[in-house]
């Protein structure tokens, strides 16, 4: 079906195509006729797929990456699907529009996008009352909530760590987990604060305030696949002190090659991050490496380059734990879940 619309949404420019999308998936949800048409079609019949981890009974492994639902707006849409988990954000503590349009680029020879969003959202405030009104009516489609938490473009390094405790407290009572994302390639100056001193400063504050809570939520840090052996061994170390409940590797990469596309259009189209197929292998090798580091204990979350169901074996064998889809979904279509749980085999150990 996916395959009728495909062509006439990729007529449209991505970010339109996107809110047309999404509006469709929450009219169909607003009724329990058509919720549960869509769900026994795409809702994988399964009913052994659920994991326990972090502390939390995912429905399933597979869940819809931080950037899709930026404002919490479509979960109970997005749970039609059969994500076993949702992650909202990036939030930052002020809303903000993000950088100017045109910042979503499709590049359909490499399966892949090219985004420079900077983190446009509707702001904290918002976010928590949209949460706090959905688990108050119990409606939330049983999936697991992530919150992804993030530093206002305007707000100096010096500070970020103020923006980041802020999201975090007043998130605390309406997500599962959090994510402290320090890896996005578009808001200015933003990666420099995965370096291990003001890192360790950050992460550290997060879990001291964590620990002040009778039931502490897990933390994991997202990084960017761009970093070399001596930052990775840097993050392991970062890590494994401050007691993070786990990774999401990888964000989107900066590189460029190798693409199909001409180099002449992907230049046109300017700086961003780099999302979908040509992700995929180094980011299993971040992935396989954060894994021989860290040992088994440490949670991996594999994201990147995921769009059928040997790609996302290919990251569980490399050892993630859990599995998140962004652009492999708006190549593949919503059947793209279902199809990567009936035939995913979780390694022995």
């Amino acid at each position: 079906m996916y395959s009728i619309f495909k062509p006439l949404l990729f007529l449209l420019a991505p970010e339109r195509a996107h809110a047309l999308t999404v509006r469709m998936l929450d009219l169909a949800a607003a009724f329990p006729l058509t919720r549960y048409w869509i769900s026994r079609l795409f809702c994988s019949p399964n009913l052994n797929m659920q994991r326990n981890i972090l502390g939390c009974t995912f429905p399933n492994a597979v869940g819809l990456a931080a950037g899709f639902d930026k404002d919490g707006q479509h979960i109970r849409a997005m749970a039609m699907l059969g994500f076993g988990f949702i992650e909202v954000g990036t939030v930052t503590p002020i809303p903000q529009e993000g950088n100017p349009q045109p910042r979503l680029f499709r590049l359909p020879a490499d399966r892949a996008l090219i985004n420079r969003m900077g983190f446009n959202n509707q702001g904290l405030d918002a976010l928590v009352k949209r949460l706090q009104k959905l688990r108050a009516s119990g409606d939330w489609g049983g999936v697991i909530i992530g919150g992804n938490i993030g530093k206002n473009k305007s707000t100096p390094n010096e500070q970020a760590e103020d923006d980041y405790l802020r999201c975090f407290e007043a998130l605390f009572p309406w997500v599962d987990y959090f994510v402290v994302n320090v890896s996005s390639p578009n808001t200015p100056e933003l990666r420099a604060l995965q370096e291990k001193e003001p890192l360790t400063r950050l992460l550290g504050r997060l879990q001291a305030r964590n620990l002040q809570e009778n039931k502490p939520k897990p933390i994991l840090l997202k990084i960017a696949p761009d970093l070399n052996e001596a930052q990775l061994d840097d993050i392991v170390h970062i890590v494994l002190h401050t007691k993070l409940a786990g990774v999401i590797a990888t964000n989107t990469t900066v590189a460029r090659a190798p693409l199909r596309t001409p180099e002449a259009q992907v230049q046109k189209l300017g700086q961003g991050g780099l999302s979908g197929a040509p992700l995929l292998a180094h980011s299993n090798a971040v992935l396989a490496y954060l894994r021989q580091k860290l040992g088994p204990n440490t949670v991996l979350i594999g994201v990147g380059g995921i769009d059928s169901p040997e790609s996302a074996q290919a990251k569980l064998d490399a050892g993630a734990d859990l599995l998140q889809i962004y652009t492999g979904l708006i190549y593949e279509g919503p059947g793209l879940v279902r199809r990567i749980l009936n035939h995913l085999t979780f390694p022995t150990t």
